[in-house]
C-alpha cells in the first residue's frame, strides 16, 4: 500500500465513522469535493494544512497528520517500546465495549520491515473504529505475521488482538496460545518494554479465561476461578513496578484485571479499580481507556447502588461517544440509555431503542461479520425481555423468534433462569418446575455458582421463578431443597443492586431477591426485613417500588401480627395504581387478585 492510499483509507474510514458525506467533510475543510475525492481514491497526498483540518473536525488527534511521508504527528505517550505512537484501539469482552482511538503502535527492530507492521497496524485500529472487529483482527494478525523475529513486535501485534470483543461466554483458544507464545518469549527478560508487555498479556490472559461460564466453554485445567489468583499477582506487579510503568500499560492491567475478577471479587473492589483506571486514562489522555473507564465506573457504580453517580458518568459516556464517532460507541451509549429508562420505569423510551434502531446496529453488524455474532445480540435479546417482562407481556416475547436466542444460549447460565422465568409467566408452571429442577441438578444444587459477576443476575431471575411457583403452590416442596445456597449467595450482595449483562438491565436489589427466597421459605418476618432493605436502594425506580410494595403485601399478610398484616391491602392498592400508570400489566393483574383474595380472607 502506497503512503497515499494508506491516508486515503484512514480518511475515508474515519469520515464514514463521523457520518459524514464527502460533501459535508468538504464544507467543513474548506477545500473542494473532487479534491477530496482524489485524494480519498489515493491518487492526491494532500498537503500539512488539509490533514490538520482533518484532524481537528474529525477528531482525529493527529493520526492523519502523522500518515503524511516525513512529517512527524504531534507528539503522544511513547508506547510499550518507548517509541512514540498513537493512542488506543477499542475492543472488550463479553460484549462490554466501546470505542476509542489507536494504541501505540511498537515496531521494535524489524527494520525495513517495519513500515509495514506499523501501517497494518494502523489499519487495523481503522477499522476497529468503524467496528468491523473481524477485519481488524485480520490485520492485527497480518501484522503479527510480518513482525517475525522481532519479539516485542509480535507481543504488542497480539495484544491489539486481545483487545478485541470475544463471544461471550466462548474461550478464544487460539488466542490464548499466541498469548501464551509470546510470554515464553518475553520470560526472564527485564528491560522495560518486555516488562511492560509481559503485564498486558498476562492480564489479557486472565481476562480471557474467565470467558467460559461453563464446563462445556472452559479450557481444561484453567477454569475461570483459576484466573483471579492471576489477576491479583499481576495488580500488585503493576503497584511494584509503579511509577516506572507507563500509563498506557497501567491502564490495560487495571481493565483486563478487573473483567478477570468480575465474576470473584466484591463490586467495591472493582469500584475502586473502576475509579483508578477513569484517573489514569484521564491523565494519559487515551481515549480508548476513557470509554472503558467510563463504562467500567457506570456497572460498578450501578452494582453498589449509586445510581445517581452512575447516571452521572453515562452522561459523560455520551459526550465521549460523540466526539469519537464510532458506531460502537454510539451503540454503547444507546443501551445505557435503555438500561436507565427501564430502571426508571421509561418502558416507551426504553422499546424505541430496543426493538428499533439497537436492533438494526446489531442485525447490520453481525450480517456483515463486523463483531462476533452474539456479543450486540445477546445484549439486544436481553433488553427485550426485560422490557416484556416489566411490561406483562411475555406472552408476546415468548410466540416471536426472540425466544429460540434464549434456549439457543443455555449454555449462560442466566438464560437458563430466564427460561425458567418465562414460563412461569405465560403460565407454564409444571415446565418452569422442570426447568429449575434440571439446572439444580447440573449445578450441585445450585451450589458451583462463583460468588459474584454472573452469579447474582442467575440466582435472583431464579429467585422470582421460585416466588411466582410458590405463589401458585406449584411443586415448592421439591424446590425447597435449592432454595438456601441461592438465599445465601444473594445475602451476600444484599446492599448491591443486580445487574444483568455487561451492562443489559438492573434487575432490582438483591434485598429483594432474599426476601422473596425467605417467602418460599415461609419465613414472612425474615422476608420484610429484606424487602425494607431494598426500598433503600430502589426508591428511585417507579417500577421496582411498584414490585416492592405486593412483594411486601404479600409478606405481610401471612405475618402472625394483625398489627402488620393490616397495612397489606394498602400497599397492594398503591402497587396497583402505579402499575396501571407505568403499564405494568402483569403486576397490576396480580395486585387485583391479591385484593381479591385479602378482602375474602383467602
Amino acid at each position: 500500500m502506497t503512503p497515499e492510499e494508506e491516508f486515503a483509507e484512514a480518511l475515508r474510514v474515519r469520515r464514514k465513522a463521523a457520518g459524514l458525506s464527502l460533501g459535508e467533510l468538504s464544507r467543513l475543510v474548506n477545500y473542494s469535493k473532487s479534491y477530496l475525492s482524489r485524494v480519498e481514491n489515493g491518487t492526491r497526498m494532500p498537503g500539512p494544512a488539509l490533514a490538520r483540518e482533518c484532524d481537528t473536525v474529525l477528531h482525529a488527534e493527529g493520526a492523519l497528520l502523522g500518515l503524511l511521508p516525513d512529517r512527524p504527528a504531534r507528539p503522544v505517550p511513547a508506547g510499550p517500546t518507548g517509541r512514540p505512537g498513537q493512542l488506543g484501539g477499542p475492543g472488550r469482552r463479553r460484549g462490554r465495549g466501546l470505542s476509542g482511538a489507536a494504541a501505540p503502535t511498537s515496531s521494535g527492530t524489524l527494520g525495513t520491515s517495519g513500515t509495514e507492521f506499523d501501517q497494518l497496524i494502523r489499519r487495523g485500529d481503522a477499522r476497529h473504529l468503524l467496528g468491523d472487529m473481524y477485519e481488524a483482527g485480520r490485520l492485527y494478525l497480518a501484522a503479527y505475521r510480518a513482525a517475525e523475529g522481532d519479539d516485542l513486535a509480535r507481543a504488542h501485534a497480539v495484544v491489539r488482538c486481545a483487545r478485541r470483543w470475544s463471544d461471550p461466554g466462548q474461550v478464544d483458544r487460539e488466542l490464548i496460545a499466541r498469548i501464551d507464545e509470546c510470554l515464553k518469549t518475553l520470560a526472564g527478560r527485564e528491560d522495560l518494554p518486555a516488562v511492560e508487555l509481559r503485564l498486558r498479556l498476562t492480564a489479557h490472559r486472565a481476562k480471557k479465561l474467565t470467558m467460559g461460564v461453563g464446563d462445556d466453554t472452559a479450557v481444561p485445567g484453567a477454569e475461570p476461578g483459576t484466573s483471579v489468583d492471576r489477576a491479583r499477582g499481576v495488580l500488585r506487579e503493576l503497584r511494584d513496578r509503579l511509577p516506572g510503568i507507563g500509563a498506557e500499560t497501567h491502564c490495560e492491567v487495571l481493565t483486563e484485571c478487573r473483567w478477570a475478577l468480575y465474576d470473584f471479587a466484591p463490586a467495591a473492589e472493582l469500584l475502586a479499580l473502576s475509579a483508578e483506571l477513569r484517573d489514569v486514562a484521564v491523565r494519559s489522555r487515551s481515549m480508548y481507556f476513557i470509554g472503558e473507564a467510563l463504562v467500567a465506573l457506570s456497572i460498578d457504580q450501578l452494582r453498589v447502588g449509586r445510581v445517581t453517580a452512575a447516571d452521572a458518568t453515562v452522561r459523560r459516556h455520551r459526550e465521549h461517544a460523540a466526539h469519537r464517532h464510532s458506531t460502537l460507541a454510539h451503540w454503547q451509549q444507546g443501551t445505557l440509555d435503555a438500561l436507565m429508562n427501564l430502571w426508571q420505569g421509561e418502558f416507551t423510551a426504553a422499546e424505541e431503542w430496543i426493538l428499533g434502531e439497537s436492533r438494526t446496529i446489531a442485525e447490520t453488524m453481525e450480517r456483515d461479520l463486523a463483531v462476533p455474532a452474539d456479543t450486540l445480540s445477546q445484549t439486544c435479546l436481553g433488553q427485550a425481555y426485560w422490557l416484556r417482562h416489566e411490561q406483562g407481556r411475555m406472552a408476546e416475547l415468548f410466540d416471536s423468534p426472540l425466544m429460540a436466542g434464549v434456549r439457543r444460549r443455555d449454555y449462560f447460565p442466566v438464560w437458563r433462569a430466564g427460561l425458567a422465568l418465562a414460563l412461569c409467566e405465560t403460565g407454564r408452571h409444571d415446565q418452569a418446575a422442570d426447568q429449575v429442577l434440571a439446572f439444580a441438578a447440573d449445578t450441585g444444587g445450585f451450589t458451583r455458582f462463583p460468588p459474584s459477576g454472573w452469579a447474582l443476575p442467575t440466582a435472583a431471575v431464579l429467585a422470582q421463578a421460585c416466588a411466582e411457583l410458590a405463589v401458585r403452590d406449584v411443586r415448592v416442596g421439591e424446590l425447597l431443597p435449592y432454595v438456601p445456597p441461592l438465599r445465601a449467595l444473594l445475602d451476600a450482595h444484599s446492599g448491591e443492586l443486580v445487574l444483568a449483562g455487561w451492562p443489559t438491565v438492573l434487575l432490582g436489589p438483591a434485598a429483594r431477591f432474599s426476601g422473596l427466597l425467605a417467602l418460599v421459605a415461609g419465613e414472612p418476618e425474615t422476608a420484610l426485613g429484606h424487602l425494607r432493605r431494598a426500598v433503600r436502594l430502589a426508591q428511585h425506580s417507579p417500577a421496582q417500588m411498584t414490585r416492592l410494595r405486593l412483594d411486601e403485601a404479600r409478606a405481610r399478610l401471612r405475618s402472625d401480627s394483625a398489627a402488620v398484616r393490616a397495612g397489606a391491602r394498602g400497599l397492594a392498592r398503591t402497587a396497583l395504581g402505579t402499575a396501571e400508570e407505568l403499564g405494568m400489566a402483569a403486576v397490576a393483574r396480580d395486585c387485583r387478585e391479591f385484593l381479591r383474595l385479602a378482602a375474602s380472607g383467602s
